[in-house]
């Protein structure tokens, strides 16, 4: 995730959450958005249940129910709040394989949705929506975990879903976010998670095990509960639509100010989502790190509880204080330094397509290699991983030649169009001299890097230099393997 903003330590262990100017250029981001290790002098440091609370406001609350040992009545009251949600049965086929099994992908949504008291936010909005979009990797021997945050301006591939209504979407490319809405055209949150997870799923090659969404109102309700979290905007923030209006300087945020302040985006730094991703996440270290201190007498603790049970929904196999504690007991042991928050790579899609400033594209090979990792169970090197993104090699810098052996008329054309609209710079179509079975990457010794890039897209290619190759163009030959560009 992106890294922190200018949070410092306040005195009696408060924490002061700093909203300063965050960078303007957006061509470049990468991996975290510019978080690039360490922690900054003066951040006082989560303790383990801390930094584990913060992939999720609903976890947070198992947590602190196992620590705080709640009586039984509470037990009982709060584990009728949790909805489940039947996603297996709409998620549909084809879905990846799990690769690791014993380890643990869970898809966590902040959900945006219309309905009820949330119904103010977003005008002219009808539709269900998630406001952040996070995936959990619990190893299988559970000695460590990677939290890996997707932008939901990350412009991806929308599968075809079940809208609910009796239609179905057709495929298309748009904001990673959209997939929530389309599933949940009905309003059911199954089968806003079951898009959700369906688009999750291809884009990233991960098979996810399990579903959490937390609700806009239930974090509402977690804040105020604890008597608001202290944030320092450097300079006023008016967001119209964040419903927001905070003065500069420290103050106490609850109620309709909190959810503004976590929602807010345009109105503060570059405008970008990433920015907020970040500014989220500090809020969420600082409400799980007030939650320790003050949550000692019953009524708080389960005011707050109730506030965050309400508001989440699981898959069916996860619903319940039961299964959601044993989950956090699994989590709760990992080492504070084997626990690691990330971004998935990325970089403004302004850099491929000048007339789209609003939206992000992963950055290859780097997001390919992350996703690989979790998938084969492997721990991510976050520290190579940054490194290795702060030189993107954009799309549109790998010029391509696409040549058809698929033995299938028309889809060589069919693939450069597709790479094209990926950003990809397509320097001519033709046919092989022969059918191949294997999908391959050829490239000359100049042009390993952006082999590499157009590789990582492609599932299953195999890229091999080719002494006699063209300067400075990449050779696609679609063979009979051929399945999609992601």
């Amino acid at each position: 995730m992106t890294g922190p903003s200018g949070r410092t330590a306040a005195g009696n262990g408060a924490r002061r959450i700093s909203v300063g100017r965050e960078s303007s250029g957006r061509r470049g981001r990468s991996a975290g958005g510019g978080h690039r290790g360490g922690r900054r002098a003066g951040r006082a440091r989560l303790t383990r249940r801390g930094r584990i609370a913060v992939w999720s406001g609903g976890a947070l609350a198992v947590v602190l129910i196992g620590v705080s040992g709640a009586a039984a009545w509470i037990y009982q009251d709060l584990n009728g709040n949790i909805h489940s949600a039947d996603v297996d049965n709409k998620i549909g086929g084809g879905r990846p394989v799990n690769l690791s099994p014993g380890s643990k992908n869970i898809l966590v949504v902040g959900s945006d949705s219309r309905g009820g008291d949330n119904a103010k936010y977003g005008k002219g909005l009808t539709t269900m929506q998630s406001d952040t979009l996070m995936v959990l990797h619990v190893s299988a021997d559970r000695k460590w975990a990677t939290v890996v945050s997707l932008p939901r301006d990350s412009w991806v591939d929308i599968p075809s879903c079940d809208k609910g209504d009796g239609s179905k979407s057709a495929p298309h490319k748009f904001k990673i976010n959209e997939a929530f809405a389309i599933g949940g055209t009905s309003g059911e949150v199954s089968g806003a998670a079951a898009c959700t997870i369906r688009t999750v799923e291809q884009n990233t090659g991960l098979r996810m095990d399990h579903f959490m969404s937390v609700d806009f109102q239930g974090f509402k309700g977690m804040v105020n509960a604890l008597d608001g979290i202290e944030v320092c905007p450097e300079t006023a923030i008016h967001d119209e639509k964040a419903h927001l209006d905070l003065d500069a300087g420290c103050q106490t945020v609850k109620d309709e100010e909190a959810l503004g302040y976590v929602r807010t985006r345009y109105s503060v730094g570059d405008g970008s989502d990433l920015g907020r991703i970040g500014r989220q996440q500090e809020f969420m270290e600082a409400l799980a790190a007030k939650a320790q201190e003050k949550l000692t007498s019953p009524n708080a603790l389960y005011g707050f509880l109730d506030s965050a049970t309400k508001s989440l929904t699981t898959d069916k196999a996860l619903a319940g204080i039961k299964p959601l504690s044993g989950l956090a007991s699994e989590v709760k042991g990992i080492p504070t330094d084997r626990l690691t928050f990330l971004t998935v790579p990325n970089y403004a899609r302004e850099a491929d397509v000048p007339t789209d400033r609003a939206n992000v594209v992963w950055q290859y090979p780097q997001a390919a290699e992350l996703f690989a990792s979790l998938a084969k169970d492997t721990e991510v090197d976050k520290e190579k991983l940054e490194a290795d993104a702060k030189s993107p090699v954009y799309a549109h810098t790998v010029r391509v030649q696409v040549l058809n052996g698929s033995g299938t008329t028309g889809r060589g054309a069919k693939v450069a169009e597709t790479l094209r609209s990926a950003g990809f710079t397509i320097v001519g179509v033709g046919n092989a001299p022969e059918d191949t079975k294997k999908t391959t990457v050829g490239y000359p010794q100049d042009q390993a890097g952006p082999a590499e890039v157009l590789a990582s897209r492609l599932p299953g290619s195999v890229a091999r230099e080719d002494a006699g190759a063209a300067p400075g163009v990449v050779t696609l030959t679609v063979g009979k393997d051929f399945d999609a560009v992601r």
